[in-house]
């Protein structure tokens, strides 16, 4: 048995057993344990037959209910306030990580073992800084699975073991990262999009001569020596241009999200102005946000992996691209983001498809104001 640190960004480092002693060495605190109550959470009768199969033996433990979506879910928790949830968070009607969130704010000591199919090690960092307790993988044998149960009743936290070389990162942390001012990050910003001074400068309305001096401080700051090495850095820590919403005391107060919840939004238009503008809009409503721009196709697809957006605005015309393949992408990647399409050119066919692919809603661009910005936040958040 030995502890390895866990490095993951955005969470300070903790501890993950490896074990190689088999279950029948482990029980909980000799016996002295009342019974836990599981509830098992999945939209496959067959898998929570099998989960229950395999746990039904173990000692001190009690499935008390299986539920298939998310508002099943809901009701089961208040009713049978079970002590351990193994849910895989794919389920239909359910949001993962804002609800997580909510889950674990409004049931603190519910321990919480996410069963999934899912490997992606940014998908797995997101639901454990929501707060889930272990995350298992279904396709690991499942006298494993009876180790993770007892390991997290026990107060552990659980990684399946195919997971913890992806999970584990090197020293260096997003902390680690420079702090920059507003006006740096849209130096950058402007500087990754492939802009040359001269175009910098107009955009900011600054001289080229203050253009120069801002990058010449920059690249120290970054540790590179141009403009190359600056858009290659960028490009791997797109965090550094992301903008957070502002509120002056007239606005109205931001929605209340589920404790902890930092929300990163993705706007992905071919317009720089228009993004600016609806970069702002979105600031105004939830300040909170982590606001992200990417001009096409292979920006939002690389944002997306990088950033794991909670909320995705994608135009349907992206240049000579297409915002519905886009969606449909960002939804292969990141099955439980959501995405709404909006246009300038409201079509009946551009509708069908993009809810085909995936997208929660289509709008029209000139309906997408603050108030309807509010309502499809607030009815993200849920």
């Amino acid at each position: 048995m030995r502890d390895s640190p866990l490095l993951i960004r955005g969470f300070p480092p903790i501890k993950v057993r490896v074990l190689a002693v088999g279950i029948n060495k482990f029980q909980w605190h000799n016996n002295q344990m009342q019974t836990a109550s599981v509830l098992l959470a999945d939209d496959h009768a067959v898998v929570r037959t099998g989960i229950r199969t395999a746990l039904e033996d173990l000692p001190n433990l009690e499935i008390v209910g299986e539920v298939g979506d998310g508002n099943a879910l809901i009701k089961a928790l208040e009713q049978l306030q079970p002590a351990c949830l193994l849910i895989d968070v794919t389920m239909p009607d359910f949001e993962p990580i804002s609800t997580i969130r909510w889950i674990r704010a409004r049931y603190p000591k519910l321990y919480i073992l996410v069963v999934s199919a899912y490997d992606d090690d940014i998908y797995v960092q997101g639901l454990l800084s929501a707060g889930v307790n272990g995350y298992h993988l279904k396709d690991q044998p499942l006298n494993d699975l009876r180790l993770a149960v007892t390991r997290v009743l026990a107060g552990e936290r659980w990684i399946s073991s195919t997971l913890l070389d992806k999970l584990l990162k090197p020293q260096q942390a997003n902390n680690n990262l420079p702090q920059l001012s507003g006006r740096q990050r849209d130096i950058l910003r402007l500087l990754h999009e492939g802009s040359d001074n001269r175009t910098i400068a107009s955009e900011l309305n600054l001289s080229i001569k203050t253009i120069e001096n801002h990058l010449t401080r920059l690249y120290r700051q970054l540790g590179v020596q141009n403009r190359l090495a600056a858009a290659s850095f960028v490009h791997e820590h797109p965090e550094l241009i992301a903008h957070s919403g502002l509120r002056t005391p007239q606005e109205p107060e931001p929605i209340q999200l589920p404790v902890g919840l930092q929300t990163s939004i993705l706007v992905v238009d071919d317009n720089k102005r228009y993004r600016s503008q609806l970069r702002r809009m979105i600031g105004k409503v939830q300040p909170n946000a982590m606001i992200y721009e990417a001009g096409n196709m292979a920006e939002a697809l690389h944002l997306a992996e990088k950033v794991v957006p909670w909320l995705s605005f994608v135009d349907v015309v992206l240049a000579d691209e297409d915002g519905i393949i886009c969606t449909r992408r960002i939804k292969a990647k990141l099955p439980t983001s959501r995405v709404v399409l909006i246009s300038a050119y409201p079509d009946r066919e551009f509708h069908r498809r993009g809810l085909e692919a995936g997208a929660t809603a289509f709008l029209d661009k000139k309906d997408l104001d603050a108030a309807t910005l509010r309502q499809i936040i607030q009815d993200a958040v849920g």
